[in-house]
């Protein structure tokens, strides 16, 4: 009894996270290829976050905002390659000075493209580190190396997410008496990059061949047939690897005692939208699959508010019962499911880099895109001048396939979506942009009602 005493006096928090996870790859959402059982039913346990969104939608931005719950353009870290400043204070920082001992495992990237292994100093905070920066450069599907606290080369043996995911059950195990803060950082289901292909564990990719296809990739193809198999039979694999997680929690004595984040930096729209496989202000791009479950999030159902990823920080600072920094951006979900009035935005802001410098909102009934053509994608953050580039209406078009930027018949829509944009933008430390309109055209009988332009 004093020993459960004792392993119970702090809520212990693991983060599951997944590499360009499409949302539509879960049972939940609808994929009916069976890919993901445990997640499905634990996410019916607990709370399903039905509408997730990265507010940035590529590795090292994504993962800045994580970590800080900063958006990209306040850490500095808006593409890859830029190393989160050893000032920035971190998810690590904040749980262990509540006392947790904090671990990290798996891809970081969040150093430099060029720093292998991770110095201490720019490993945001964390104790244990059993990792690399750029896993995919480190690694291989078969092959899996990392560096440890004394920046010594470890190699795991077993496929990649076997290897990561045997390292944490191990480091569970081992803190059984201590309240943990523990991030386990997977490559898969993301590519490999020296091969552009998505390497299945043997024998997976062969189960997924003309497996179900989402219906944007149905009719735009990009590489979607050639890689779909494989990338399917990687998402098989971490939701395997889930349940064993989940299955250790059990068979300790602990999942009554901590809380599981399930959830992704992106997703991966198979090169449809642009020359790669995110980038863009597509669901296919920016939609995740999110859930939560352990104390306080058991019975929360689907909550189908719009979360952003920089929600997800103080949501777990909550969870544990410590103090959510004034400083971040995001908010926590644990009003939205204690059914609590909560003024929550009815909008999510993204920002978008490498392939251009642009700005997005995504409502419930719209998605609104603007870019910066005269911008350096690489170079530039952001920019005082945006021109329109994308305009959908999810609910006559759930899948993006129309454009409706240049449509007439929805002027008023942009305007709203414009000047929502903006509020957004300045809200994130932006100033405040100017937003050219492009010429309009009519559109047959498109037409959009007055009460229809804020949904």
């Amino acid at each position: 009894m004093e020993q459960r005493q004792m392993r119970n006096r702090k809520t212990n928090v693991i983060v599951f996270f997944t590499d360009q996870q499409r949302w539509d790859t879960t049972g939940l959402h609808g994929n009916p290829a069976g890919l993901t059982p445990n997640f499905d039913r634990w996410a019916a346990e607990g709370t399903h976050l039905f509408n997730t969104f990265t507010c940035q939608p590529v590795c090292g931005p994504a993962r800045a905002s994580l970590q800080t719950g900063l958006y990209a353009t306040t850490t500095g870290c808006y593409r890859n390659g830029i190393p989160l400043p050893e000032h920035a204070r971190t998810l690590a920082n904040e749980f262990h000075d509540a006392g947790y001992k904090t671990g990290y495992i798996g891809k970081w990237h969040l150093a430099s493209t060029k720093t292998e292994p991770v110095p201490e100093k720019l490993r945001g905070g964390y104790q244990y580190w059993l990792a690399s920066d750029s896993l995919e450069h480190t690694s291989d599907t078969y092959d899996t190396v990392v560096y440890n606290n004394d920046n010594e080369r470890v190699k795991l043996p077993g496929y990649r997410v076997d290897a990561l995911t045997d390292a944490a059950i191990r480091y569970v195990n081992g803190h059984q008496n201590d309240p943990f803060f523990l991030f386990l950082s997977f490559l898969e289901p993301h590519h490999q990059n020296r091969r552009d292909d998505y390497p299945a564990p043997y024998g997976h990719a062969d189960s997924y061949i003309s497996a179900w296809t989402p219906p944007d990739l149905a009719e735009l193809g990009g590489t979607s047939q050639r890689h779909l198999p494989g990338y399917y039979g990687m998402v098989k694999r971490l939701d395997e690897a889930l349940g064993r997680l989940m299955d250790t929690l059990i068979s300790l004595d602990m999942a009554d005692s901590t809380v599981v984040l399930f959830t992704s930096d992106h997703g991966c729209h198979f090169k449809t939208r642009n020359e790669e496989y995110k980038r863009s202000c597509h669901d296919s791009s920016i939609r995740i699959p999110t859930a939560i479950w352990g104390p306080g999030f058991q019975g929360g159902g689907r909550i189908r508010e719009l979360v952003s990823l920089i929600d997800l920080p103080p949501t777990l600072l909550h969870a544990a019962g410590l103090e959510i920094p004034a400083g971040m951006q995001g908010r926590s979900i644990v009003p939205l499911i204690k059914r609590q009035e909560v003024d929550w935005p009815s909008e999510v802001f993204v920002q978008i880099s490498e392939s251009q410098v642009g700005r997005a909102i995504r409502t419930k009934r719209w998605k609104y895109s603007v870019s910066a053509p005269q911008r350096d994608a690489i170079k530039d953050s952001s920019s005082d001048l945006y021109v329109e580039e994308f305009l959908y209406d999810l609910q006559a078009d759930p899948w993006e396939l129309n454009n409706l930027i240049e449509s007439e018949a929805h002027r008023a829509v942009k305007r709203v979506m414009r000047e929502r944009l903006i509020r957004r933008m300045v809200e994130a430390g932006e100033l405040p942009p100017r937003i050219e309109a492009v010429q309009e055209h009519p559109r047959g009988q498109l037409k959009v009602l007055d009460s229809e332009c804020q949904e």
